[in-house]
């Protein structure tokens, strides 16, 4: 009720502060009472998010089960760090954060008076249609049954790296409203001396570096846990986040040319425009539920998939229809002067990552277009790769003249030479590392063009020392693509204990596996010249397997990287015993003697089973035990005979004349079952690593750089 209550404040207050900033704009000698007004009135709206989110948070600290999303996403023993990050890991939650960080920008912009009447009027709208968003898919519902315990966090989120890539990724969603209210309100009161564009440039900096480095982390995540080999898998969530970012790149790049030219205003509105909307649209696309089929991280059968398409129509038709009426009042005349000219590569190089985003838009978009007309289908991961890889080599080509040219006309021709000594230069290095696709080596060329180009404007003054690291990052992380991907080797094979592979100049060998002691995790353990490395599988309380995480050794040469694939036969049998009667197994017989059963103080019920287990000489009693609850049980495997068997309890019948045996093998004899192992090399991919951080480190450069010279 508190949570519910909590929204609808903030909601109230939201659209009080857009109608008193409104009343601001229009009359202008009450435009400081009204503005006092909106700022109360956003305090207030700010203050009720905080609440409704502080709220949320007690309720899964303090498992509470009786709403329906703690009881999705926490559990009593789950760790504090991840019951933290439950807040977000629900698409009620997520909605949430976005509007709290959305609320809490509020603040600043209206507190220090950085932001116009119009501006703030645009800001205030959209936060009430975020509030609005929220309350359609609300985290405060009430569980239908009564649980004493939550289902807990998908054990594949369970990681550091996806803790704090959600949040992370909504900082940029909601920071690039800001640019947004800032262009509307521009052309609400026809500013055409583009005051605004400097603070705006500021804020979409800081949002593109926040979704950028959302997307790297995201990626690293994906190749350190999911096991599947790689760090981009082209999936439409992860495509809906990254058509943003690439046109969030468009329009910081356009805003360098409009401060020169103010015709180019009206493209800097239509790009500011779409990039929001496509933040909206992405969020439609995964939450509604048309990519259930799809995709591995989209949310399945919701209910907010209408809300959110109404949201995306006000955004993208209003912004439109704004932009078409004020469009006779923006500047005209020419955007550049020169096609040797900075202010022409900038245009060209924003048009280029246009193209690339309508390319992965429509890939990704595919499900919905074709399910318009028939059966929704998706495209293959190959159409990303064979489209956007001649626009990745136009870009960085574009890139790197941009960076050698001054604005306006050139007074001296550019050299050859060194372009063609860094191409020649990144062809050789990608051949020699055995990459053999023409497509990658061209890439590499352009890539170390761009790389050595960015260097030199550097020296020459012509880039300042964000720029640098940005374009740095992207060409770094360009070739170690190309690396990593077009000189990868692979190999697939059963290892037995002992067992070892050569690839690459390296030796995998395989000894074992081995169990945590209390029974979360099991490893694959493999040595790879000599050094440790480790897969990890994380299991559930019953011992079935719930999350798997590759072993990745790190060299100077990039990394090895193995993926083991469980055994199918592990050994393992089930046996259902009737009371009083004696089943055979494979080297041992078993009898279902009594059970007991005990409520426990958390509701659950502790049933332990009496088996008497022989050999045929010898009579031993084991007790196995399961923890019941409305939703299943755990259990544990007890030892017999020393430990050549273990049994566990799987489960009682309901009038207890049955019992359910899982009969496991000796611990040391499952540590030497045969595992299937893909294993594959990845040459110099932490070059990657380091170019991610570079791109989104030079965005808060570049954002403090602009600050500090005001």
């Amino acid at each position: 009720m508190i949570g519910t209550i909590s929204l609808a404040t903030s909601l109230f207050f939201a659209l009080l502060a857009a109608m008193a900033y409104g009343y601001a704009m229009k009359v202008e000698e009450e435009q400081d009472r009204a503005r006092r007004w909106g700022r109360w009135s956003l305090l207030g709206a700010c203050l009720a998010a905080v609440v409704a989110s502080i709220y949320l948070w007690a309720m899964i600290l303090g498992d509470h089960f009786e709403i329906a999303y703690v009881a999705s996403y926490s559990s009593r023993e789950l760790p504090l760090m991840y019951k933290i990050s439950a807040f977000w890991a629900g698409q009620q939650g997520s909605l949430l954060l976005w509007l709290l960080i959305h609320a809490l920008a509020s603040l600043y912009l209206c507190g220090r008076e950085r932001m116009t009447a119009a501006g703030l009027t645009v800001y205030s709208a959209l936060e009430s249609l975020l509030v609005i968003l929220v309350l359609a898919k609300s985290p405060f519902v009430a569980s239908a049954t009564a649980v004493q315990d939550g289902v807990g966090l998908n054990p594949l989120l369970q990681d550091p790296w996806m803790a704090v890539h959600p949040p992370i990724i909504f900082i940029g969603y909601a920071l690039l409203a800001v640019p947004f209210a800032y262009a509307m309100g521009a052309l609400l009161k026809d500013e055409a001396k583009g005051n605004w564009l400097e603070p705006a440039r500021r804020w979409a900096l800081l949002a593109w570096g926040f979704l950028g480095a959302g997307v790297f982390i995201g990626g690293y995540w994906a190749y350190k846990v999911l096991g599947w080999g790689g760090y981009w898998g082209w999936d439409p969530v992860e495509n809906s986040s990254l058509v943003p970012w690439l046109l969030a790149g468009a329009f910081v790049h356009v805003l360098h040319v409009a401060k020169r030219r103010p015709a180019a205003l009206s493209v800097l509105h239509l790009s500011v425009i779409f990039t929001f909307a496509l933040v909206i649209y992405g969020t439609f696309l995964t939450r509604s539920g048309i990519l259930g089929d799809f995709s591995v991280h989209s949310f399945s059968g919701t209910s907010i998939g209408m809300t959110l398409a109404v949201v995306n129509a006000i955004v993208l038709i209003g912004g439109l229809v704004l932009l078409a009426l004020k469009a006779g009042k923006l500047p005209q005349g020419k955007v550049y002067e020169d096609y040797a000219s900075r202010e022409f590569c900038l245009l060209l190089g924003a048009l280029v990552l246009v193209f690339i985003a309508a390319i992965i838009f429509i890939g990704m978009s595919m499900p919905l277009f074709t399910q318009l007309i028939g059966k929704p289908a998706a495209v293959d991961t190959d159409f990303y790769v064979r489209t956007t890889m001649p626009l990745a080599i136009a870009m960085c080509l574009v890139m790197a003249a941009g960076s050698c040219l001054r604005y306006g006309k050139q007074a001296e021709p550019q050299g050859k030479v060194v372009p063609a000594v860094l191409a020649v230069l990144g062809f050789a290095l990608a051949f020699l590392a055995g990459v053999r696709s023409p497509g990658l080596l061209v890439l590499a060329a352009v890539s170390i063009l761009l790389l050595g180009e960015t260097l030199i404007s550097w020296r020459s003054h012509l880039l300042r020392f964000g720029a640098v690291i940005a374009h740095g990052g992207v060409a770094l992380a360009l070739f170690a693509m190309v690396l990593s991907g077009g000189a990868s080797q692979s190999l697939s094979q059963e290892f037995k204990t002992g067992a070892s592979a050569e690839i690459a100049d390296h030796t995998v060998t395989y000894e074992g596996q081995a169990f945590a002691e209390d029974g979360t995790m099991k490893y694959y353990c493999y040595r790879v010249d000599g050094s440790e490395a480790r897969a990890m599988t994380k299991l559930h309380k019953n011992g079935e397997d719930a999350a798997r995480e590759p072993a990745i050794a790190h060299t100077l040469t990039g990394d090895i990287y193995i993926a083991p694939t469980p055994p199918k036969d592990t050994g393992r049998m089930e046996l259902l015993l009737k009371r009083g009667r004696m089943e055979m197994g494979d080297i041992f017989a078993y009898r279902y003697d009594d059970v007991t059963m005990e409520n426990q103080p958390d509701g659950t019920m502790l049933v332990t089973a009496t088996i008497a287990v022989t050999d045929g000489e010898t009579v031993e009693h084991a007790q196995p035990t399961i923890i019941a609850t409305r939703d299943g049980g755990t259990s544990t495997p007890v030892p017999v005979f020393g430990g050549q068997k273990r049994i566990r309890l799987t489960g009682i019948s309901g009038n207890d004349s049955q019992a359910r045996l899982e009969i496991l093998p000796s611990a040391e004899e499952e540590a030497q079952i045969a595992v299937t192992a893909s294993v594959s090399t990845k040459p110099f991919i932490y070059l990657l690593w380091i170019g991610a951080v570079a791109t989104s480190l030079g965005c808060f450069l570049a954002m403090r750089a602009i600050h500090s010279s005001k």
